[in-house]
């Protein structure tokens, strides 16, 4: 059994003789199962990105493999969660999260997206790696199909389940954000329970609230219409009463006009 050696018990001298693998290693993960994977590993990427689009101390990706042997070698000791989060980190794009090359941090949240032949590790040995050798502080899964959504956060080492609001929604002290089902994805919601959009989501409730005002306006210009139409009608009604009168009057020699 190799035994593990921690890097700052070398002497100096030492480490300088010692050829690390370099730090831009590659992902090795394989494809995802299903398209709404996929998309929904990008939703989630997408929305943090966007929200914390003014903030450069943080790192998000997906289906990223993160390598992690005391030995630093690439060949043991990696996983690659569905999505996950780094905080207190530089922005910027990377082929993999190598851990003793990012100042030996880990995820502070961490999502699985659950499908048949992955819920049983998801549930047990990547939790457990998670709790006890990441030691991520906000851990959660999510199944599409039967939308079982759980979470738990690290208390003394150990992972205590998160009780969900009235909405049933989950809070991610890490993100300051709320986890949520929402129809028939995850998504973030704020501490006031606001769903966070996506641009092309904003704008697009921007244009159905300006289609609606416009809906709104055509028909109060309707009424309007129509009300100006009785109006006038009434008016012509009221004059064409008063001939018929001036003309019964007229017949009994009484002349109004």
């Amino acid at each position: 059994m190799t035994q593990s050696i921690a890097v700052d018990s070398i002497p100096p001298e030492v480490i300088a003789t010692i050829q690390f693998p370099p730090g831009d290693l590659l992902s090795d993960e394989p494809p995802l199962e299903t398209d709404w994977h996929r998309e929904q590993i990008d939703l989630l990427i997408r929305l943090l990105k966007w929200v914390w689009r003014d903030r450069e101390d943080f790192y998000v990706s997906g289906n990223l493999t993160i390598y992690y042997s005391p030995n630093q070698l690439k060949s043991e000791h990696f996983r690659g969660p569905d999505f996950f989060v780094i905080l207190g980190t530089q922005r910027k794009d990377r082929n993999s999260w190598v851990v003793w090359q990012e100042a030996g941090k880990y995820p502070n949240v961490i999502v699985e997206l659950l499908s048949e032949s992955t819920a049983s590790v998801d549930k047990g040995l990547k939790k457990q790696i998670y709790q006890d050798t990441f030691r991520t502080p906000d851990y959660f899964w999510f199944d599409p199909q039967s939308l079982e959504f759980e979470g738990f956060h690290l208390v003394d080492g150990q992972y205590q389940p998160l009780a969900p609001n009235e909405t049933g929604w989950l809070w991610s002290e890490q993100l300051g954000l709320f986890l949520g089902v929402h129809g028939e994805d995850l998504r973030f919601f704020t501490p006031e329970g606001q769903l966070l959009k996506l641009p092309e989501e904003e704008i697009q409730k921007q244009l159905d609230e300006e289609r609606e005002r416009a809906e709104q306006e055509r028909q109060r210009a309707e009424q309007e219409r129509q009300r100006a139409e009785q109006e006038r009608q009434r008016a012509e009604q009221a004059e064409r009463d008063l001939e018929d009168l001036r003309a019964r009057l007229k017949a009994q020699g009484i002349d109004i006009s």
